[in-house]
């Protein structure tokens, strides 16, 4: 397995313009499965910090729509508003379930960090 250094890191997590936040009513696993789908809901553009040690970090806070009577449990990364490459994804802490009404999911800057290995 090649692995890049972590300058070589650094420089590619610092590409700007290649992210998109999706959630997820389960674990993404790898190929961004269990997507929220309905209602206002779409994936965000973010915009990432400098890259520093291999980890870059959302820069703004984040802001996504949640359908009535859905629970968002993970995040994930995509190359894409639409389609596109599903990159990594985690665990929301804690998960936001919305009623019977649309709601929102708050992620705060540097709430999600993306690590090169």
């Amino acid at each position: 397995m090649a692995r890049l250094s972590t300058t070589g890191a650094n420089q590619a997590l610092s590409t700007t313009g290649w992210a998109y936040v999706s959630l997820h009513t389960a674990d993404p696993g790898t190929t961004g499965a269990s997507e929220v789908t309905g209602g206002t809901y779409a994936r965000v553009a973010v915009t990432w910090s400098a890259a520093s040690g291999g980890q870059v970090q959302n820069s703004g806070a984040l802001s996504i729509n949640l359908p009535a009577s859905t629970t968002a449990a993970y995040f994930g990364v995509w190359s894409a508003s639409t389609g596109g490459t599903y990159y990594i994804g985690g665990a929301l802490s804690p998960s936001v379930t919305t009623g019977t009404s649309a709601g929102t999911v708050a992620i705060a800057a540097n709430g999600i960090t993306v690590t090169a290995s």
